[in-house]
């Protein structure tokens, strides 16, 4: 059973803020309190899925938790403990910890998936003719991010959203329409965990996704890693010290990215097609352009307000807001990505793949919604080569002890053949060329810039030189 509240809320109190994907970590917790609580195993050791209420800064934002409930905790799972003993008194003689990290227990999700269960306001769903395999063991994936993902045998990958967003999560809606589709380049879903719509103490509304079961592709490497491998050959290459072409010719180099950039380019647009079919295109009026293109410039504005760094470029930025705005016409807008970089796409023995349908972390859930051009995701992946070119450089001892200048020289040739590449596959495969509109994309691009500008002053301020150097060369 679960300890006293008034004891749980405090212990949780204390770990959230520890924890890498809780949100609210620059504020104070002001009050917790346990929205919903429901037992999803019985016994020693037990599981329980929470929501919690979580306010700060006078506004609450809602996380789930799977907790873990044991008498005795073995040393395995001492790293994931919440609170409990010793010195807990009486009353308090079991541990509590997160328990995700728990294999004994996290099998008892697949269990639920397969049977289509209904726990409490807890529903556990899954695609018709799926059939899910209950007998594998999890692990948690280790890597940073603001969910947990959790890999069943090779067979599953399990994202459990933890800050919940009001309704159906974009992430689950795009890829069931996609898989419903037969998408070849977004990993099949099987099934998905959801609170029913007033199961949070709210009247009515939607269902709220909790997780999101798929194909896990094990032989898959995201592209991050790929470029990062591409850039590190590259700057290692020797080249003549009189010949400054050299310097230009990122090609030489073993690990060569271009033929895979250009087939990421083919595969999104194959993608934005499948979400152009299922979930239509809407053509907005030239006002709308225009408002858009003043929000781009009120967004700089802002930024360059609390970013002095960014305020060199701020002309030139405008300069592509002025043109996108002064040659604004109707423009068909889709369903898109909305966060589209290097580290959301898996390359398979299949081809490329698509993740995370979630969209920018920074944007409000109305702003993840909006439908946007295509390009937008085209201008996201052209900032990711920026990012994967520049990122050695900012990490001391990852690279040969060559002068900065030789280094960006080079960091600038790399993005530049893949930025080439990846425009070239996705006009080959029907997207909309982007050489054709290039004061949209130029615009998104810049857009996007300043995005990661303010994303990185406020989050990862040694990062903040990665765009604001690429925007250097952009904006020459």
């Amino acid at each position: 059973m679960l300890p006293p509240e008034s004891v749980l809320t405090r212990d949780l109190a204390e770990w959230l803020p520890r924890q890498r994907w809780f949100g609210g970590k620059d504020s104070p917790i002001e009050d917790l309190s346990i929205g919903t609580a429901t037992e999803l195993r019985a016994g020693d050791p037990g599981l329980y899925h929470l929501v919690l209420d979580v306010r700060q800064d006078g506004a609450t934002d809602r996380y789930q938790l799977l907790l873990g409930v044991r008498r005795d905790l073995p040393g395995r799972l001492g790293y994931a403990r919440i609170g409990g003993p010793p010195g807990g008194g009486a009353a308090i003689r079991q541990h509590t910890y997160d328990a995700v990290h728990d294999p004994d227990l996290t099998r008892t999700l697949l269990e639920h998936l397969a049977a289509g269960a209904s726990v409490g306001p807890l529903r556990f769903r899954h695609v018709p003719g799926a059939r899910i395999r209950t007998d594998l063991t999890s692990l948690p994936i280790t890597a940073e991010q603001s969910n947990t993902s959790l890999l069943f045998g090779d067979a599953y990958i399990c994202k459990l959203f933890r800050r919940l967003s009001e309704g159906v999560n974009l992430d689950l809606e795009v890829n069931l329409a996609l898989t419903r589709a037969g998408c070849e380049h977004v990993p099949a879903v099987h099934g998905w965990i959801e609170l029913a719509p007033g199961g949070d103490g709210t009247a009515g509304g939607e269902p709220v996704t909790l997780g999101l079961l798929s194909d896990y592709l094990r032989t898959g490497a995201d592209g991050w890693s790929l470029a990062i491998a591409s850039v590190r050959d590259w700057f290692a290459h020797t080249t003549p010290l009189d010949d400054e072409w050299a310097e230009l010719d990122a090609s030489a180099a073993g690990g060569d990215f271009a033929a895979e950039a250009e087939r990421l380019g083919a595969a999104t647009a194959d993608v934005h097609r499948a979400l152009a079919d299922a979930f239509g295109v809407t053509v907005v009026p030239a006002d709308e352009v225009r408002a858009l293109a003043a929000r781009m410039n009120e967004e700089l504005t802002g930024t360059c307000r609390a970013v002095p760094g960014l305020a060199p470029h701020a002309k030139a930025l405008t300069g592509a807001f002025i043109d996108l705005a002064a040659q604004a016409e109707p423009l068909p807008v889709q369903r898109v990505h909305g966060d589209y970089h290097l580290g959301q796409v898996l390359r398979s023995e299949s081809g490329w793949s698509l993740l995370d349908f979630e969209g920018e972390p920074a944007r409000t859930q109305s702003e993840r919604r909006a439908l946007s051009h295509p390009l937008r995701d085209v201008a996201g992946m052209l900032r990711s080569f920026e990012y994967a070119a520049r990122f050695l450089i900012t990490r001391s001892g990852t690279v040969p002890l060559e002068s900065g200048g030789h280094l960006e020289t080079r960091a600038h040739a790399w993005a530049a053949r893949n930025r080439a590449a990846f425009c070239r596959g996705y006009a080959a495969a029907g997207g909309a060329d982007p050489a054709a509109h290039a004061v949209l994309l130029r615009a998104f691009e810049f857009e996007k810039a300043v995005y990661e500008v303010r994303y990185e002053a406020r989050n990862r301020p040694a990062w903040l030189p990665v765009p604001l150097k690429s925007l250097a060369h952009l904006t020459a």
